[in-house]
């Protein structure tokens, strides 16, 4: 796990001091070593920060150059079948100098050109440049677990796994992207590609792209990616439906996919909430490695509604795990909102960043690898939105919801907020779902806040045309596996986790594992009610079931009550007139109207509310 940058420009804009001191804003990504590459024209720069977890000597520090020089890569992730690839390579008569993952990855490029990377099994985000024919190649993992932003006018092309290098590098040339902030105010998040830049790009997952550094531009560099594996086309006629294969099927691809990602020559743990998908590669990571050698990390904080920790204490006792469990002060969890908002880059609104941020820094002093159970709702059907997506595709809905929007209003909080599911004109189905179970704004609803509503979510609801007709439930979790999870889970947990150097690892979202499950029966995934029914099944094989025989409740904070007493500050602050008024992007009299709302007892309008003070304190530290 590393940090990566680097630039080509056309007209030298771009200095080599330049590029090493914008890489010291990563130096979180990887304080173990740093490296940096140059060509000979100082046309192309690549810089790299090191978190070592494969090959501690110094012979795997990056920039690496291939066996001839001619290849020279900067790496970020890990490569988890790296030791079957490497045999291949042995096999025609490589010798390699190292135990890491990079330098198989640069000898493969050498010997294969692109068509190496559907090969690769694991999370990365790397670049490669050819000093023979003045090619940079940039390339992103299946799923897009790892993290990559690009930038691109007539001169420059820059690249970095955090914004905030971009932000150094290209300077004045960047301005607000006023397209993504609906987006945001819409999912609480910024979808690929967009960012909240202009001219700046979030790399599409499974997709490589390659770039002249002799072109007269950069301008429709963008257009230019090309796809290695595409989701939609893994998707087969027939599905797998008899209950016995399905399970042994999934067995051996959890084991499989845990015991990758188990190799490491740092210490390593899994986090464990005591949910069923940590609990999960927890159990499997006991018995690949036996019980004394995994660490558990557990975290609560210190509110009776919030705190799980009993669960995950269940789980580790029986697996026999070195389990740590910390309790925080809801104080310690507060004084992160200054690390937190500035680590993210863009507005960013997903509150369980806060104890992600808290297990990371804490696990950190015992482990450099953690493994979650991240990907296991979106992949299996672990949340409502499914059910929801069920119920609002039935024919006799639009004869129905008007009325049951209508009866909402006159009840309480509960009510409200799930009548807000019903306020819908049938398109878009698929983002309104996902933002009213996170009480963000509707569509209707950003008619009215916005100053210049200008938006179209006909794109980002679009699915691909597959092999199989998907049921209601298949397509909302489709669009969660292409948006929710790579722009929102994935980006929480790369960003908390990095902010302490500590690698997290997720093998639920081992690609194999994606297309098994897309082409399970649904009738698998949620069974007479029971949500992740397989996934259930296999861990109950582990795991007494006992445990788990409670509702869901997620990971998360107390905000409702936070922004009425700890963080009111920042209600007071961020949707105040004057601030509102100064950036000209929401109607303040519609803020004014719904935070007397909140304050007044409305309690669901907290998350609203919290996406226009994310917003305005970026507006404020970024544009002010």
């Amino acid at each position: 796990m590393c940090g990566i940058a680097g630039f080509i420009s056309l007209n030298n804009s771009i200095t080599e001091a330049q590029l090493r001191q914008a890489t010291q804003l990563i130096q979180h990504r990887g304080p173990d070593a740093e490296g940096f590459y140059f060509s000979d024209d100082n046309s192309v720069g690549l810089a790299h920060r090191r978190l070592s977890i494969l090959d501690l000597s110094a012979a795997a520090n990056q920039p690496m150059l291939s066996a001839d020089a001619r290849y020279c890569i900067v790496f970020n992730g890990e490569v988890y079948n790296f030791n079957e690839l490497k045999k291949q390579l042995k096999d025609k008569g490589a010798s390699l100098k190292t135990s890491s993952d990079t330098e198989v990855i640069v000898e493969l490029f050498a010997q294969k050109g692109p068509a190496c990377f559907a090969e690769m099994n694991g999370m990365f985000a790397f670049a490669i440049y050819d000093n023979k024919e003045k090619i940079v190649t940039l390339c992103r993992d299946h799923v897009g677990i790892k993290p990559l932003f690009f930038y691109a006018d007539g001169s420059n092309f820059i690249f970095a796994s955090e914004l905030k290098v971009i932000k150094q590098l290209a300077g004045k040339k960047l301005s607000v992207n006023k397209k993504a902030i609906p987006y945001f105010l819409h999912l609480g998040f910024i979808p690929e590609p967009l960012t909240i830049y202009n001219n700046t790009h979030k790399f599409p997952a499974a997709h490589f792209l390659q770039i002249k550094s002799e072109v007269k531009s950069f301008s429709d560099v963008v257009k230019e990616t090309t796809a290695f594996w595409q989701l939609k086309d893994t998707i087969q006629p027939a599905i797998i439906s008899d209950e016995a294969t399905a399970k042994k099927q999934l067995n051996n691809l959890l084991f499989d996919a845990v015991e990758k990602q188990l190799i490491s020559d740092v210490p390593i743990g899994t986090f464990l909430s005591g949910g069923v998908d940590s609990s999960l590669v927890t159990a499997i990571s006991a018995r690949v490695c036996g019980s004394a050698a995994i660490k558990t990390f557990s975290i609560a904080i210190d509110n009776g509604k919030y705190n799980e920790s009993k669960f995950a204490r269940q789980v580790a006792a029986h697996l026999h795990t070195e389990h740590h469990e910390f309790i925080v002060k809801e104080k310690e969890v507060l004084e992160l909102v200054d690390t937190l908002l500035p680590a993210y880059d863009e507005p960013f609104a997903d509150t369980s960043a806060f104890p992600t941020m808290m297990v990371s820094r804490l696990a950190k002093q015992h482990v450099t690898v953690a493994l979650s159970g991240d990907g296991g709702d979106e992949l299996f059907h672990g949340y409502g939105t499914y059910e929801w997506a069920k119920r609002l595709s039935n024919p006799l809905m639009p004869l129905i919801k008007g009325p049951l929007h209508l009866a909402s209003k006159m009840m309480g909080n509960k009510y409200q907020r799930a009548g807000n599911l019903f306020d819908n004109n049938g398109q878009h189905l698929r983002t309104h779902i996902f933002s009213q179970e996170q009480y963000y704004f509707k569509e209707n609803e950003l008619e009215h806040l916005l100053v210049h509503p200008n938006f179209n979510f006909d794109a980002i609801n679009a699915l691909p045309d597959t092999a199989r007709q998907l049921s209601a439930a298949e397509q909302q979790s489709f669009w969660d596996f292409n948006h929710y999870l790579k722009d929102d889970l994935l980006v929480k947990v790369d960003r908390a986790s990095m902010q302490y150097a500590l690698e997290s690892r997720v093998p639920l979202l081992d690609y194999r594992l994606v297309e098994f499950a897309y082409n399970l029966a649904p009738e698998l995934k949620i069974k007479n009610g029971c949500m992740k029914y397989l996934l259930k099944e296999v861990l109950y094989d582990y795991v007494p079931k006992e445990i788990f025989n409670r509702p869901k409740w997620g990971f998360s904070i107390p905000l409702v009550k936070w922004l009425k007493t700890d963080l009111k500050y920042l209600l007071d602050k961020y949707t105040s007139v004057e601030i509102i008024q100064k950036h000209q992007v929401v109607n303040a009299a519609v803020v004014q109207k719904m935070k007397a709302q909140y304050l007044s007892g409305t309690d669901y309008l907290f998350n609203r509310l919290w996406l226009i003070i994310v917003l305005h304190w970026w507006l404020e530290e970024n544009n002010g």
